[in-house]
């Protein structure tokens, strides 16, 4: 939860909790330390849907993100997210098919 909160993600500690128990939260660790996490929840048979990604600000442009992800795609595919403008470099890089809708856009990779 500290790395998730570190990054003001809107995911609260019950969600998290429920992930875990479902097998839905992928971690990035070093040293036996967590240095980020995936947090996703299944959609239909073998897909799943991104509700937060994080990495500890130390850590952050290390390809910690990418390689949770590429983690994630691995266990589901697809792979959708919804997400703010300022981090879709991110998933583009992943590539991740984004489209705007409203404020934010949601990405999706097959």
């Amino acid at each position: 939860m500290r790395v998730l909160d570190g990054a003001n993600l809107a995911v609260d500690a019950a969600t998290v909790a429920n992930r875990i128990e479902a097998g839905t939260v992928v971690v990035a660790d070093h040293d036996n330390r967590i240095v980020g996490a995936l947090v996703a929840v299944p959609r239909h048979e073998t897909g799943a849907h991104v509700e937060a990604v994080a990495v500890r600000r130390r850590r952050r442009g290390q390809g910690i993100g990418s390689r949770l992800v590429g983690a994630a795609t691995i266990r589901w595919r697809p792979l959708t997210a919804n997400f703010d403008p300022g981090v879709k470099p991110f998933y583009d890089g992943l590539g991740f098919d984004c489209e705007r809708r409203g404020e934010r856009y949601r990405g999706v990779l097959g």
